[in-house]
């Protein structure tokens, strides 16, 4: 069985980076992954807070998408590192999160996006859905600290 999520309100919805499930990263509180990640994609620290400081995360993608404001030099080869590191930290943070992760077992995760294919499986399910393997690979982890705790 594969998992597919894409909107908060899916039965794992809370896999979405626009899940209102904040992360301390770098020593500033974001109130979900998306934020975080979208201010990430800039150098400027004044755009930056204006996304940690949107409203919701639908308006930080918003900000962050925005191409008025430049895009940090090496953002395509850090875009990955910055996700996993964020999304491994929402599931360390939220422990009913962790539980929920940890319940999907060995089951592939796609992020059903239709407009995204490289986050997500695109449309025609041809998308790299990277978020999805990022998720397998934080829950493989998250099971492999909770084997090293028992030795």
């Amino acid at each position: 069985m594969t998992i597919y999520f894409y909107t908060r309100n899916d039965e794992h919805g809370a896999f979405s980076n626009f899940s209102p499930h904040g992360v301390e990263m770098d020593g500033l509180w974001w109130p979900s992954v998306e934020h975080y990640f979208q201010a990430q994609k800039f150098s400027d620290p004044e755009y930056r807070e204006r996304i940690r400081a949107a409203h919701d995360s639908k308006q930080a993608a918003l900000l962050g998408r925005s191409r008025k404001v430049k895009l940090r030099e090496d953002w395509e080869t850090v875009k990955e590192e910055i996700m996993s590191e964020a999304v491994l930290k929402k599931f360390q943070t939220h422990l009913e999160l962790k539980a929920l992760l940890l319940s999907t077992g060995n089951e592939s995760i796609v992020e059903n996006a239709p407009g995204d294919y490289f986050w997500g499986c695109g449309q025609d399910g041809t998308g790299l859905n990277r978020l999805g393997v990022i998720l397998e690979c934080v829950r493989a982890e998250l099971r492999q600290a909770i084997v090293e705790d028992q030795l």
